[in-house]
């Protein structure tokens, strides 16, 4: 049904100046719009898109046409957009030389751009002849233009510190909701726990909606493994024991028995990792735990930094639940008497082992490197044929050994013959193969050089 009203509103043009010459249609501009959604489930992608179109068409009324968009959803404006990847696709089609638009436009510089990300985009598209338009310069940017200059330097740092104030309020509040109240503050429930509900929403209007707030409960199938794996620990079995025995009884790991969450990895077995990060998550013990993953962040102080890093949390910065907050799998004390266990105990006597070979020698039937390994008062390098892993070991060949003092001779004389080193001195024995970047392959009665 045509909507007449609009149609009337839309007919009410104000009378052409005199003098002023009507745009052909072929002169228009061919602008590519891009707009950006920080979330998925926190926000109406039409409604938003809707409006972001809307501020840029204003904009260019007149003056050109969208011929295509650019929508990035679920991305931080705090991202370069060489890591966004619509923005990455926007920025290779400009300079590709056959981009198929003659500017760029965005609908609110917040959704494009924080700080001075805005300069260097521009002046990136202006290398291949291309501009961009924004709400807040009435037009095309013009970064020579003292007064553009400044109204981006303004709402750079607005975005700045918008972004600064929300994430201060969000930490701050997440930390008292963990520590005073232990609320279950999202995220992946861990291995041995289910989500189930705990009562209305403590905000009202989300309760009026129905939503209902969640905490942790024990999982039926998958609590009894998790108390098995800390018992075992306890008794002092290594985590590479407590990994073997997991596989050899057929129990599914973690991605196995959430197919649905872990559609990325394999599923197959369980690892040594998976069971460290289980006897070193304090959740186990009934307590709330926030804080204590290490954040992933990009540098995003350089516009074109694709490198991810990652911050370290330190224990003292966890944030730990006043009360228990749900059922706990395994006693406080216990947990902690957990952490304290070490499969790698310290010399007896406390002297330091040196090893002049580290890293220089592989073992000559699995081309493993040879670990470091104190017998019998003297050094020695052995190789276990993955007999450490969490897989089982059948059909593996036993134990690779050999003493220091006699893999030195075996190596001085393979470097004489070959025109290297000097007769009588064991030390240079190692500096002469990293110098000459060889490494030594041992089986189980001869020794050879390989160069790398």
């Amino acid at each position: 049904m045509p909507n007449t009203l609009q149609q009337w509103r839309d007919a009410r043009v104000l009378p052409r100046q005199r003098g002023q010459r009507e745009r052909e249609p072929s002169g228009l501009l061919r602008f590519a719009f891009y707009g950006r959604f920080s979330t998925v489930r926190h926000q109406h992608l039409e409604t938003s898109h809707r409006w972001q179109r809307d501020c840029a068409v204003g904009v260019i009324d007149g003056h050109g046409v969208i011929v295509s968009e650019y929508l990035d959803v679920g991305v931080s404006r705090r991202r370069s957009w060489f890591n966004r990847p619509r923005a990455a696709a926007l920025l290779a089609a400009a300079s590709s030389g056959d981009a198929g638009f003659d500017a760029v436009v965005v609908g609110e510089y917040e959704r494009a751009f924080w700080g001075r990300q805005a300069f260097h985009i521009v002046a990136l598209l202006n290398e291949h002849r291309i501009g961009l338009w924004l709400p807040e310069t009435l037009g095309p940017v013009d970064l020579a233009d003292p007064v553009h200059r400044t109204v981006i330097i303004e709402i750079g740092a607005r975005s700045a510190r918008e972004i600064a104030r929300d994430r201060h309020r969000a930490l701050e509040a997440m930390r008292v909701q963990a520590q005073h109240q232990g609320r279950y503050l999202g995220g992946r429930p861990p291995y041995g726990y289910r989500l189930a509900d705990a009562g209305p929403h403590p905000n009202p209007d989300h309760a009026r909606w129905g939503r209902q707030q969640q905490h942790l409960e024990p999982d039926p199938v998958t609590a009894p493994n998790v108390q098995w794996i800390f018992s075992q620990r306890l008794a002092g079995r290594s985590m590479t024991g407590i990994t073997r025995a997991l596989n050899d009884r057929a129990i599914p790991s973690p991605s196995a028995h959430d197919r649905a969450r872990n559609a990325h990895r394999t599923g197959t077995t369980w690892n040594v990792t998976t069971v460290a990060a289980i006897l070193a998550n304090p959740r186990y013990t009934g307590r709330q735990v926030w804080n204590r993953q290490p954040r992933h962040y990009r540098d995003d102080t350089n516009p074109g930094s694709t490198t991810l890093q990652r911050r370290r949390v330190s224990r003292n910065d966890w944030v730990i639940s006043d009360q228990p907050a749900h059922q706990g799998l395994v006693s406080e004390p216990d947990f902690v008497a957990a952490q304290t266990i070490s499969a790698l105990p310290g010399p007896v006597d406390g002297n330091r082992r040196c090893y002049q070979l580290v890293g220089v020698v592989r073992c000559g039937l699995c081309d493993r490197r040879m670990e470091s390994h104190w017998a019998h008062s003297r050094p020695g390098y052995r190789c276990r044929h993955g007999r450490i892993s969490g897989t089982s070991s059948t059909g593996r060949p036993t134990t690779l050994y050999w003493r220091e003092d006699r893999l030195l001779q075996q190596i001085g004389h393979a470097l004489r013959v070959a025109g290297w080193g000097d007769d009588g001195v064991e030390v240079s024995v190692a500096d002469c193969l990293r110098c000459h970047h060889l490494t030594v392959m041992c089986e189980r009665s001869a020794v050879c050089l390989r160069a790398e």
